[in-house]
This record gives C-alpha cells, sequence and structure tokens, in this order.
C-alpha cells in the first residue's frame, strides 16, 4: 500500500486523525507537506457523512448492549463535556472545537456532537469541512517546524 493511501486512510481513524497522519507523511515518510495536507484533509472528511447520518442510531443500538457498556460511557462522557459549549455557540463552536488540533477534538468527535444535537445536515458538513482545514494547516505548519527545531 502506497504512503498516500496509508496518510489518507490514518486521517479517517477516529482519535488519530489528521494529527497522527500528517506528521507521518511529512516528517516519517517525507512527502511533500501540500501534498500530505490535501489528502489528509480528504482523508478526515470521509468519515462525516457517515458519523451525520448514522451517529445517533448505531450509538442508541450499542447503548441495548452491555458488551458495549464501556466504550458507550466513554462516548457518552464525551458528548456531555462537549454538547454546552457547542448548544451555545452552534456553528462557530463547531468550527472551533475541530479547528483545534487536541486529543479527542477533530472532526470524528465533532461530527458527533453534530449529530447528536441534530444540527443541520449542510451545515455540519461545512464546519467539519471549516474546521478540518484549519487543524490541517495548524498541524501541516507544526509538522515542518518540529524537524528544523530539532536540527533534523
Amino acid at each position: 500500500m502506497g504512503n498516500l493511501l496509508k496518510i489518507f486512510l490514518i486521517s479517517a481513524v477516529p482519535l488519530i486523525e489528521q494529527r497522527g497522519s500528517i506528521p507521518m507523511g511529512i516528517i516519517l515518510y517525507n512527502i511533500d507537506p501540500i501534498k500530505v495536507f490535501l489528502v489528509c484533509f480528504l482523508g478526515s472528511m470521509l468519515p462525516v457523512p457517515f458519523v451525520l447520518l448514522l451517529f445517533n442510531k448505531i450509538f442508541e443500538w450499542m447503548q441495548n448492549y452491555k458488551i458495549f457498556n464501556s466504550f458507550s460511557n466513554f462516548v457518552q462522557k464525551k458528548l456531555d463535556k462537549n454538547t454546552g459549549k457547542m448548544e451555545k455557540y452552534k456553528e462557530i463552536g463547531l468550527i472551533t472545537f475541530i479547528a483545534i488540533p487536541l486529543p479527542t477534538t477533530g472532526v470524528w468527535t465533532g461530527t458527533a456532537v453534530a449529530a447528536f444535537l441534530k444540527l443541520d445536515f449542510k451545515k455540519s458538513v461545512i464546519c467539519a469541512a471549516i474546521g478540518g482545514l484549519l487543524s490541517a494547516t495548524a498541524i501541516t505548519i507544526i509538522s515542518i517546524l518540529i524537524p528544523s527545531f530539532l536540527g533534523y
């Protein structure tokens, strides 16, 4: 499997997303940062429509089975933690939440919160794209600068 495909797929994985795939592409695989930026942004957007359309149904189904209790409790805590800000600020809150490249933020979590709050589908996709672009920009810049700071 080619390295571009690897970082594309990794950028679609929850919790890893662009935070892992962009540094991997730039630092580990030494791929052109612009290519990495585009491929990882597109990869992170891949799950957005599916999460928006299916999250609530799958989450409700999972809550009916004990085997998923720890996972559904983890997800519920993350949703409860982040929904207040989202309800207050809606689109700006969603963009900001997705744009901040920290653990448990990002496209997956932001989109799940949007689905949970039943925000408008089209607006949620646009917010995810804007937040994803901002996040990818920050992570790309950091991934370019870190090796130079470390003397590589």
